[in-house]
């Protein structure tokens, strides 16, 4: 196992894979910090230039991105008091009073040097997982791998929030317009409309483009936000630094918080770092959160780049995906020839070990560009969308049509835009959908398969009737989760 991580190590620091992982940290840090943008939708620009790169590059492109995201959303959310990403919000409820106070820099060194603490933990947790899961999911076949695809389609009732129901049409639109195309087990052609383009299958970039950019661009576009004054920058960088060794208990809690939430499929995002923050402000004496209480940035910065690693666990090893940004890069994972289970504890192990030094080391350079540059890129935040949305519309076309070089790549970004926006306007989950495509594929072959071979006896598989149960728990359990976590975020935004 050393060994192979050594191997793993050297094949990474190759200038050619160590150069794609340094582009991919320098676009995380670019989307984390402008409002509106978020992993899914850097991760689903990132997604149609991965085809064809070999795996290791591929994969330090898309983790140098995501691994950073949450650092680079610093920015605005202290400067500005705006979420760079849904994971920044309870970052502002100090973070943004500090600045006002003329504290930024503290808040951002305490920030960023937090964020590397927590994201090296999250890759460590990673690597620490593997020798457990191995004998455990190198015994399954297609019948557990079948329910497996199930657990995954069980997250979009979690995923859903207060709205189930919603999440369930929502995951099973995803799995129809997945069924487009030929069938993976026999040679059958469905919903292709006697078209050559259908006959192949939707592409996901443009299905991950539409759901996710589209909205993100005519939100960006809507919102015309004009230049503004960034609060004065004072040399507090180091300042912050020292406050967050000081809370160092603190930190390290919170880091393994974050790990063991992005553990559990369904809570991330918007929701572990309110949780940490709630969890924070209840257990630290003397505080005045909400106020500009440097701790109500350690917490929450603390755990938001730690729950990265603990989010690849069950979306590597089991084809599980908790969001919409790990369902991406599962699906980043199928375009490079990859399948996640128990090939990446095998065959591709050395790619799943390429991952844990990218999470770690893209941490680290992620926070020394952003210390570096800090006054350059906080100025990024302020351009107006107007001036941003062309460049970034000739990005998502050329992705989109970079898919199949098909002219109904871009009339099925733009229809499948339309039905994220509309979406999106009626609050209904658009992550639940992307799973259910990114799944129907899997799910299907499986459940083919494992008919075939066991016809209906794999029912009374132990493995198969103790996945069935944990599939009841989350989709019973899971509400009242969300329920408890909203209920903080609720709690957090009344106090500040």
């Amino acid at each position: 196992m050393i060994e192979a991580a050594i191997e793993a190590l050297l094949t990474l620091l190759d200038p050619s894979r160590a150069g794609f992982m340094v582009l991919g940290i320098l676009i995380g840090l670019t989307v984390g910090l402008l409002p509106g943008l978020s992993g899914t939708v850097g991760m689903s620009l990132l997604l149609p230039f991965v085809f064809g790169m070999d795996t290791t590059s591929g994969m330090a492109l898309l983790i140098g991105m995501v691994a950073v995201v949450h650092t680079g959303d610093t920015f605005p959310s202290v400067l500005l008091g705006i979420p760079g990403t849904s994971g920044s919000q309870a970052t502002i409820m100090d973070g943004h009073p500090l600045a006002k106070k003329g504290e930024a820099s503290r808040a951002l060194g305490a920030a960023f040097f937090c964020s590397m603490i927590g994201g090296i933990l999250g890759g460590m947790a990673l690597y620490l997982t593997i020798p457990l899961a191995r004998p455990l999911i190198l015994s399954f076949g297609s019948p557990e791998l079948f329910m497996l695809a199930m657990l995954g389609l069980s997250m979009v009732g979690i995923l859903a929030g207060r709205s189930p129901l919603k999440g369930l049409i929502s995951g099973l639109l995803g799995m129809m317009i997945g069924s487009v195309g030929s069938a993976p087990a026999v040679p059958e052609y469905r919903y292709d409309f006697d078209s050559s383009y259908l006959s192949n299958g939707i592409p996901l970039a443009v299905i991950a483009l539409g759901l996710f950019a589209f909205p993100a661009l005519v939100n960006m576009l809507t919102a015309n936000r004009s230049i503004s004054d960034s609060p004065p920058l004072s040399s507090g960088i180091l300042k912050g630094i020292k406050s967050s060794i000081a809370n160092k208990w603190l930190m390290l809690r919170s880091a393994v918080f974050g790990a063991i939430i992005g553990f559990i499929p369904g809570l991330g995002g918007s929701v572990v770092d309110w949780i940490s923050y709630g969890v924070a402000k209840k257990t630290t004496q003397n505080n005045y959160f909400g106020e500009g209480d440097i701790r109500g940035v350690i917490a929450p910065e603390s755990t938001n780049n730690a729950k990265e690693g603990g989010a690849l666990i069950p979306t590597l090893l089991f084809g599980i995906p908790g969001s919409g940004t790990t369902a991406v890069l599962l699906g980043g994972l199928t375009l490079m020839g990859l399948e996640a289970g128990p090939s990446m504890l095998t065959s591709d192990l050395n790619v799943t070990l390429s991952i844990i030094w990218t999470l770690i080391f893209a941490n680290i350079i992620g926070v020394m560009f952003c210390i570096l540059l800090t006054k350059p890129i906080a100025s990024l935040s302020f351009v107006p969308a107007n001036k941003l949305i062309p460049f970034l519309i000739i990005i998502i076309i050329l992705g989109a049509y970079q898919s199949s070089f098909a002219w109904g790549d871009i009339f099925i970004f733009l229809g499948i835009g339309l039905l994220g926006l509309i979406m999106e306007s009626l609050d209904w989950p658009r992550a639940p959908l992307l799973i259910g495509f990114v799944l129907s594929l899997s799910a299907e072959r499986y459940l083919w398969i494992s008919v075939e071979r066991y016809e209906w006896t794999w029912l009374t598989n132990p493995i198969v009737i103790f996945i069935f149960i944990i599939i009841l728990f989350l989709l019973f359990g899971g509400f009242l989760i969300k329920r408890i976590s909203s209920s903080i975020q609720q709690g957090g935004a009344r106090n500040g």
